[in-house]
């Protein structure tokens, strides 16, 4: 739906929507469909605005009456690539995650390609009143600035990514941002931006005011496992030999904790820069090091040797040591492979884009936890040069671009990832007309980005090689020869490890809660999040399962969470991580809980929008509260 949507919060009654898709739809504007994780909020009297976005696209809504703000942007938007540069104007940007709120700058977090023709992921300060960009900070470093020396020359007029998707904090009172970033796109091979590639995988201090650089920290040098940083840092103050100190407390989705102090980015626990090995792709080089904190401890685990395999039963230890043995696995930040790269934890974490909740009384960071392990495999680009060839057929043409765009994420055989993120293409045909796989690539829907920069020939050649149409062209008058690969390497799509009946290939638990104490650093408690009904039954102890959304923790010692896959809401205690209460939801609640107070009354509110891992979607939102 992508509404927005102003609710009486304490009976649930509509008050207004507003859907941006009508006013898209009015100007004839095309646009994609996304998920969309919240608003940001701005007042300052009796002039309270709300600022969403869908696509390219950031509109600013009067709160009371839900109407577009018309003085803002144009006719109440404004586009998300200004600021960018030209060659953005062409790509894929949108915005997923509410961005930080400081003064009357509205700091804005965008969503690019992750392959290797991404737009930039500069962070930009739209003004809030008038919807213009008062300061931008290049996080691909422009031409005399700190850092553009981590990259090769020129590599700022091409390179894309390292971009803040995940959200921002504030801290008010300095006048500062902390701006989490992602990896630099392609994601896995950096064969054509080696360095360390700065602001890519940074916590950044910034003037909220300016966007002037106070520090930098690197999390990963010249990411090539899409160790995005997932979430925004929580600021949170510690006391380190009886010292208190401001601290910006990042989680990775290596499942690390690093600890900085919030003035001067140093670290208030030890991290080592410890050594790694070296890539066998050709052109690759691995950075030497990567940065390890000592503490805290890992709130994942960061090994899958054979002693790790699931024992679930006897068929799925065979299972998986059959298909470990073949793949390498030793641990973290093993470059990516021809044979296959087990990364673990997953993709998707470790720590994720629900983020952590902070006790600002003790000290305790409570962070949730996936356990999967993924396999990388990296095939190389046999790309062909269509005009040299002799190739007339716009199937084939069209197989070239799938193979160059396309298989990034759906694989080499268009059958998608077993839990539907990635949708399986053989037969898309049956499902889907032309026109709606044409608007889909030209627009983008769910995860997958907008392919409009492509040209309608392009796109019309890969429709045609998904429907198994074709035709005799002329690729020259079509603006269609040439080679496609723009890279030596691509992968053959992001691959959950199972076992034989689709559970997680690693030994439970495959998702954990963890109360980690950043004063001396110690994991405090780490239970099982989550459960398999069915598992339980046959008298397997409680795995967790995979979990998106994050916790928050109260002041009258609880933590709730929704997250995981059986679609349950729970709570538990803060200090011990008892299981003290759990809720079936309508939809898996894939979202972090609100927490409010109206008229002396504590509500508990989870969004259930489902669609991941396999469940159904759903769009409800559920409240709970004490009896009145």
């Amino acid at each position: 739906m992508l509404k927005v949507i102003a609710l009486d919060a304490a009976t649930g009654a509509l008050i207004w929507e507003f859907d941006p898709k009508q006013t898209l739809d009015e100007l004839g504007i095309n646009y994609g469909l996304g998920a969309n994780r919240g608003v940001s909020v701005w007042e300052e009297g009796d002039d309270r605005r709300i600022f969403t976005t869908l696509d390219s696209w950031l509109f600013c809504i009067d709160a009371e009456s839900g109407e577009l703000i018309e003085s803002f942007g144009e006719k109440g938007r404004a586009s998300l690539r200004l600021g960018l540069g030209d060659r953005a104007q062409n790509l894929h940007v949108d915005s997923r995650t509410p961005g930080a709120i400081f003064e009357d700058l509205l700091i804005v977090c965008t969503r690019v390609s992750e392959r290797e023709d991404a737009a930039p992921g500069h962070v930009r300060a739209y003004n809030v009143r008038t919807g213009e960009v008062e300061w931008t900070f290049h996080t691909i470093p422009q031409p005399g600035e700190f850092g553009i020396e981590t990259w090769p020359e020129g590599a700022y007029e091409t390179a894309g990514g390292a971009n803040a998707w995940a959200g921002i904090s504030v801290d008010s009172e300095r006048g500062m941002i902390f701006v989490p970033t992602g990896s630099a796109s392609f994601d896995f091979y950096g064969g054509n931006r080696l360095g360390a590639n700065l602001f890519a995988n940074c916590i950044i201090a910034l003037d909220a005011r300016t966007g002037e650089r106070r520090w930098h920290y690197q999390t990963v040098h010249h990411d090539i496992w899409d160790r995005d940083l997932p979430a925004p840092p929580n600021l949170i103050t510690v006391t380190i030999d009886g010292k208190q100190r401001d601290a910006v407390a990042q989680i990775t989705k290596s499942g690390f904790v690093f600890v900085l102090d919030r003035d001067t980015g140093e670290p208030l626990h030890p991290i080592e820069e410890k050594p790694f090995p070296q890539s066998d792709l050709d052109g690759e080089v691995a950075w030497p090091t990567q940065p390890v904190p000592v503490r805290p401890a890992p709130f994942a685990r960061q090994r899958f040797d054979m002693e790790d395999v699931t024992d679930i039963s006897e068929e799925s230890n065979r299972y998986v040591k059959g298909i470990l043995a073949n793949v390498r696995s030793d641990g973290p930040y093993v470059p990516p492979s021809e044979e296959g790269t087990i990364i673990f934890p997953g993709f998707d974490g470790g720590g994720e884009w629900g983020g952590a909740s902070a006790d600002p009384d003790t000290g305790i960071l409570y962070v949730n936890s996936s356990e999967m392990p993924w396999i990388l495999t990296m095939v190389e680009t046999q790309s062909v040069d269509i005009a040299s060839e002799g190739i007339t057929s716009i199937a084939a043409i069209g197989a070239e671009i799938y193979k160059g765009r396309c298989a990034f994420c759906h694989g080499p055989d268009r059958q998608g990832d077993p839990t539907g993120t990635f949708p399986n293409l053989q037969g898309v045909g049956d499902k889907l007309k032309r026109e709606e796989i044409v608007a889909m690539l030209r627009d983008g829907k769910g995860f997958m980005p907008s392919f409009r920069q492509l040209g309608a020939n392009r796109l019309d050649a890969v429709v045609s090689f998904l429907l198994g149409e074709d035709r005799e062209v002329d690729p020259e008058a079509l603006g269609l020869a040439g080679k496609e690969a723009l890279l030596p390497y691509n992968h053959t799509g992001y691959n959950r490890f199972f076992d034989q009946e689709g559970y997680p290939a690693v030994k439970p638990p495959w998702g954990t809660l963890n109360a980690i104490d950043l004063n001396a650093g110690e994991i405090l408690w780490k239970v099982p999040l989550g459960e398999f009904e069915e598992l339980t039954e046959r008298g397997i102890d409680k795995t967790g399962t995979e979990n998106y959304g994050g916790p928050v923790a109260t002041s009258g010692g609880l933590i709730f969470i929704a997250a995981t896959k059986d679609e349950q809401i729970r709570a538990f205690d803060k200090e011990t991580g008892e299981e003290v209460w759990q809720h079936a939801l309508p939809a898996g609640g894939y979202a972090t809980p609100a927490v409010y107070e109206v008229d002396g009354r504590q509500f508990v509110v989870i969004a259930c929008g489902g669609g991941k891992m396999g469940t159904e979607p759903g769009d409800t939102y559920v409240a709970f509260a004490l009896p009145e």
